[in-house]
């Protein structure tokens, strides 16, 4: 009986493996994105062409892909000052400010589209929670282990388009 459920067990497994959560076939494509990635960089660019650096010069995070199809991203500013009354209910509407800004995550499922070089995100959860249950395209290049996409709704509303930069690890 024992042998009978471990076979149960490796069919179903080796069934999964080539599909997502949901059963559909996961896009072959996808296996280069697979893994977890150490965010380079994060550039806005403004309408007239001026870049500024919202997470600062050196922004830290991690970006994750599965093989079925779940995703996962946080961004954080490297130098965020700390809570002075060490207890985050305590924070100063100033501090909150500045955690606010220095912080950014979401998480859902992906797909890729190899012809149109674009990753759909379809957004769960996320810390700006304007972009929960949205579906965001991102433009991309992948290049020796180096994934660059473009945000076109970057969490600052305006104009700014986002330049976003990951290192696979």
């Amino acid at each position: 009986m024992k042998n009978i459920v471990y076979l149960v067990f490796l069919i179903s497994f080796s069934f999964a493996q080539g599909q997502n959560n949901k059963g559909i076939s996961v896009n072959k494509h996808q296996q280069q994105f697979w893994g977890t990635w150490s965010l380079v960089s994060v550039e806005n660019i403004s309408a007239d062409g001026s870049k500024t650096t919202p997470y600062g010069e050196d922004p830290v995070g991690m970006l994750l892909f599965t093989k079925e199809g779940s995703y996962a991203i946080q961004i954080l500013k490297a130098n965020r000052s700390k809570v002075l009354a060490n207890d985050k209910d305590k924070a100063t509407a100033e501090e909150n400010a500045a955690l606010v800004r220095g912080n950014n995550a979401h998480f859902g499922t992906y797909t890729v589209d190899e012809n149109n070089q674009v990753i759909v995100f379809s957004i769960q959860h996320a810390f700006y929670p304007n972009w929960e249950g949205t579906t965001q395209v991102r433009t991309y290049s992948l290049k020796n282990n180096v994934l660059t996409y473009t945000v076109t709704t970057p969490t600052n509303g305006g104009a700014a388009v986002a330049k976003v930069v990951w290192r696979k690890n």
